[in-house]
């Protein structure tokens, strides 16, 4: 459905995915293709050219395990970008399944998977991901569904364990129609790269992808949209405080430190303010990314003399950034380079890429000239 609906938006693409499918799969699979259906009454195709249910015709199923498949695909003459993303898609479902059957990902067989038809739809949607490389993507909530489906290992709930730990973090609705809304299989093309919000402008483009299913009072569809991105983008991140009023400034200066390079935490400021008792306290004040909060709130109350922390969630605005370095007078720098809404661009060096020379007016200086076009106006 993804596929089907990404080549729907996007034809431009279809000659590259049909040409690395050909390169992966058998000759005796035939040749895949895309045919228009239609669902609950809704059209399921570009109406120039119909794309909707990608099929693979029969062979001897490939030998099931990650690495065989993994192997497979990276000896493939493929598109540049494919592999790697095809890869990624598939090892988003290994270790799903490793974790809950507990085996080591390279001892992980697809037992539900291991088909043409899966080979070809993670091939695909790994050549649409780095045909697209750089646009970022955000995903609806998904279906949750309800009941029982029917696995290897025999009656599951739905959603399946796999879908679960592959799915962590996505939000889920439920929209009364039960059954397996999501599989295991549809989850790593978003979960291999995790979506992230932004400001978009008005969809250029759209496609539909069907799915074989007939569901009770609804399409059984999914829906790609593209849109032009504003220069600027909206994600979400965590504001994580408190407060210190019984630490020296030398115990304050390293657990900062600690903090400020632990993973997902973007910035870290410390403010002063006059606590209970008239006492100096110092507040701190972290910027962290949501998924990395646990992590970063046992870290905060193990450094630091804090026995309560607050956080809230919010959103913030960022401009595309961009980065290069330089060499003026025989000092590589880096520099940030970022877009303003008016189209006016600006330019950043990196500090600590200054800290190693002489002198304030030096410093300044190759600032200056690194941050326009290298030479003295």
């Amino acid at each position: 459905m993804f596929v089907a609906a990404m080549l729907d938006a996007l034809p431009e693409l279809r000659a590259r995915v049909m040409a690395d499918l050909a390169a992966v799969l058998p000759s005796a699979c035939g040749e895949p293709r895309l045919v228009a259906g239609t669902s609950a009454g809704l059209p399921a195709h570009d109406p120039a050219e119909p794309h909707a249910h990608a099929h693979a015709g029969h062979a001897p199923a490939p030998t099931g395990g990650f690495r065989d498949i993994r192997d497979r695909i990276g000896s493939a003459p493929l598109s540049a970008g494919t592999a790697a993303h095809a890869v990624a898609i598939l090892r988003v479902l290994a270790e799903a399944e490793g974790r809950v059957h507990q085996v080591p990902i390279d001892d992980v067989h697809f037992r539900e998977i291991a088909d043409w038809d899966s080979v070809m739809d993670v091939v695909a949607a790994g050549s649409i991901a780095a045909a697209l490389d750089g646009a970022t993507w955000s995903v609806s909530d998904l279906p949750r569904g309800g009941g029982l489906v029917r696995a290897q290992h025999g009656l599951l709930p739905v959603p399946a364990p796999a879908t679960v730990a592959i799915l962590k973090g996505f939000r889920w609705h439920d929209d009364g129609v039960g059954g397996e809304r999501v599989t295991s299989t549809g989850g790593p093309p978003g979960a291999s790269d995790r979506p992230r919000g932004r400001r978009w402008r008005v969809a250029d483009r759209d496609g539909t992808g069907a799915g074989s299913r007939d569901l009770p009072g609804l399409p059984n569809i999914l829906r790609a949209l593209v849109f032009s991105a504003d220069a600027s983008s909206v994600e979400a991140v965590v504001v994580l405080s408190f407060d210190v009023d019984d630490m020296t400034g030398e115990e304050i200066g390293i657990a900062a430190d600690r903090l400020r390079e632990a993973d997902g935490v973007l910035d870290l400021t410390i403010g002063t303010r006059l606590g209970k008792k008239s006492r100096p306290a110092h507040d701190f004040r972290l910027l962290i990314k949501p998924a990395a909060l646990p992590v970063v709130q046992t870290l905060c109350l193990a450094e630091m003399s804090t026995i309560g922390l607050r956080w809230r969630l919010e959103r913030r605005v960022c401009l595309e950034r961009s980065f290069e370095r330089r060499t003026i007078e025989g000092k590589t720098v880096q520099i940030k380079r970022a877009r303003r809404p008016d189209g006016e661009a600006t330019a950043k060096v990196e500090s600590d890429d200054l800290a190693g020379l002489d002198g304030f007016a030096r410093r300044r200086r190759l600032k200056r000239l690194a941050e326009s076009d290298g030479t003295e106006s």
